[in-house]
């Protein structure tokens, strides 16, 4: 039965609130002081503490069989004090946090967002504000891999890697369930759209770089819709190819393009070798031809001009001149000539003889009799020449004298 139940005659005695005024209709709330004291002494008495008896407006509690009677004491002023304090420290104790230079940290107040915290050290209020640490400055890695059609009706195999960091950490918490999962989705995404627009030739040879390129532009711009709070920082396209059951196929065309290129590259080498040798060549001939084109005009002008000396020459002396230009041209021709004109005065003809043969018929003869040869002297050629000379004079007496006979 309740303690203030009606018909309860021991209810007002075992009023736990210790209620003062027993007799008076209008019983109010007890004192804070007098119902902290009896906590206070209720915990003495559990622990084994000595319980005080008596006190300033202390109830009575009396057993069914008439047990003893206490009283509660007032309890002290320091000792709620001193229990309060240490209640306080070390609530505020739990408070305090370190957050590092890499992190940041997000605060909610009562499940509400209240701001992001910076590197140092850091307090809030425990047991009222939730704090979460990110780190913003960590390089994470997602590899995704799939099968993709291109825009020629082709199947390719593209693998690549993309590198991303935290750059919101409160739209990373709260905005998105689950950002690296939304990060596969959109990658793949991305990934399929590029492709899709995109040849085959161009995915599995020169265009990985602008297809690396084209991929984060696009995978930025879906993060940034879904505000989750990453950053791409690079995206790496890690291995194209064909389906395993044409890749020896691809593997043939692939090494005969790379054929073609080597034979273009050695066709580009040697024309790079021949062009500017054949430029050379034709450079030389032109300046061969220009300086021919100089030799003969300036020699056609020193012509010119002795000419015209000569003509001054001839009007002041035409016979001098006359038989000086005549000698002049007759030692010319016969200098290059190896045989002798002898015109003896009183012949009838002239004679030829043949100096070149006889010098080298003689020449034969050294040679035969002796190892070394020795080139005939200007003196040689004189002295058989007056013996040719006197042998053509005797002929002549001769002839001379029989005619006269």
């Amino acid at each position: 039965m309740a303690w203030n139940e009606p018909g309860n005659n021991g209810g007002k005695d075992q009023d736990p609130w210790g209620n003062r005024n027993q007799g008076g209709p209008n019983q109010g709330p007890p004192d804070l002081d007098e119902a902290l004291g009896k906590l206070v002494d209720k915990f003495n008495g559990l622990f084994g503490g000595k319980q005080n008896n008596g006190g300033n407006g202390g109830g009575d509690f009396n057993g069914g069989n008439g047990g003893a009677d206490y009283s509660a004491p007032a309890p002290s002023g320091k000792l709620i004090g001193v229990i309060v304090a240490v209640l306080a420290v070390v609530w505020a104790g739990m408070g305090f946090y370190t957050v590092d230079q890499q992190e940041r940290a997000v605060v909610l107040r009562l499940g509400s967002y209240l701001e992001t915290v910076q590197p140092g050290l850091q307090w809030n209020p425990p047991l009222v504000d939730e704090v979460t640490k990110v780190n913003v400055t960590a390089v994470r890695n997602h590899d995704h891999a799939a099968l993709m059609l291109t825009e020629d009706e082709n199947i390719v195999e593209v693998a690549l890697s993309v590198q991303y960091v935290v750059s919101n950490p409160k739209d990373f918490l709260l905005e998105v369930r689950a950002p690296e999962n939304s990060l596969a989705q959109a990658t793949e995404s991305a990934l399929r759209h590029v492709v899709g627009g995109s040849t085959m030739d161009a995915v599995l040879t020169e265009g990985r770089a602008t297809l690396a390129e084209e991929v984060q532009i696009r995978l930025q711009s879906y993060l940034d819709a879904y505000q989750n709070g990453l950053e791409v920082s690079k995206v790496n396209i890690e291995n194209t190819s064909a389906p395993s059951q044409v890749q020896d196929a691809f593997d043939d065309v692939i090494k005969a393009r790379e054929d073609e290129q080597r034979v273009m590259n050695e066709a580009q080498a040697y024309a790079n070798g021949i062009v500017p040798e054949a430029r050379g060549m034709a450079q030389r001939m032109i300046e061969e031809a220009s300086a021919y084109r100089e030799e003969v005009v300036a020699k056609s002008e020193g012509e010119a001009t002795r000419f015209v000396k000569l003509l001054t020459e001839y009007q002041k002396a035409p016979e001098v001149t006359r038989e000086r230009l005549y000698l002049v041209a007759m030692e010319d021709v016969l200098s290059n000539s190896s045989k002798v004109l002898v015109d003896v005065d009183g012949g009838n003809n002239m004679m030829v003889l043949p100096l070149d043969q006889i010098m080298q018929n003689k020449a034969v003869r050294n040679t035969m009799g002796s190892s070394s040869y020795t080139a005939p002297s200007s003196s040689d050629i004189d002295q058989l020449a007056n013996q040719v000379i006197q042998e053509i004079n005797s002929r002549t007496t001769r002839t001379s004298t029989r005619e006269s006979r």
